[in-house]
């Protein structure tokens, strides 16, 4: 850890409630939201400090004309930047790693037009291959559970059955690199993140583990500091809110 991190970890209260004042960075979403965690994943990576605002997904808040005067399409999360009004987690994470570039976790790629073209590649592996299964996964075995609905073992079979064929793909993938767009972690990494830590709580956790290299792989994207304090709710999201 560099000495900028350390002193950033004991920098005061105070100090950092100020810095949320000046970049006014505000998040509206849902702590328990994979694409609120996304974006908070690169807030922390980037080392930001950020306000949170609790969008109450439960009680269809997100479908309220006061937050689609925010996103019209009623989903979470918005990230506002001053005037900026951004919503999809994908366009805002890149956002905020093209603002912050110099800052933090260098999460792009972009050293040349190849290796720009290499990383976009792979987040839209993640977008298009990878995250259609394995939201319907998270959401059959990890969300219905939290409002007592009953899995769909058959979605949940079926799925399995396209994922396993996506993580073939990366296992050969990471038998070269290793990360997927490079040999350091980019966005294409950190995108997988939220999905992947609802599953390693299924049964599904096994398409991760019976692959060597993706399980490394997974082993040490999830072993990232800023992705536990990601998963540390009350603390990154709760204790975020402005009182």
């Amino acid at each position: 850890m560099d000495w900028t991190k350390k002193v950033s970890r004991l920098m005061p209260n105070w100090k950092r409630e100020a810095e949320v004042r000046n970049l006014g960075y505000k998040v509206h979403g849902n702590a328990f939201s994979t694409s609120t965690r996304r974006v908070l994943a690169v807030l922390l990576e980037k080392g930001l400090s950020y306000e949170s605002i609790t969008v109450d997904l439960q009680s269809g808040e997100h479908k309220t004309e006061s937050f689609l005067s925010l996103n019209p399409f009623g989903q979470v999360p918005v990230f506002v930047d001053g005037n900026i009004k951004l919503h999809e987690s994908r366009a805002i994470t890149q956002y905020i790693a093209y603002v912050h570039s110099a800052r933090g976790t260098q999460l792009l790629y972009l050293q040349s037009h190849e290796t720009m073209a290499i990383l976009t590649v792979w987040m839209e592996i993640e977008a298009h291959q990878f995250d259609p299964f394995a939201s319907k996964l998270t959401w059959e075995q990890a969300i219905k559970p939290i409002y007592g609905l009953e899995t769909d073992q058959e979605v949940v079979k079926e799925n399995e059955a396209h994922l396993e064929k996506v993580l073939d793909v990366y296992e050969k993938r990471l038998g070269k690199y290793r990360f997927l767009a490079c040999n350091t972690f980019t966005l294409a990494d950190l995108h997988h993140l939220p999905n992947i830590q609802y599953l390693l709580g299924t049964p599904t956790k096994r398409l991760f583990e019976d692959r060597p290299k993706v399980r490394k792989w997974v082993g040490e994207i999830t072993g990232r500091e800023a992705w536990k304090m990601v998963c540390d709710h009350e603390k990154y999201w709760f204790g975020k809110q402005m009182k």
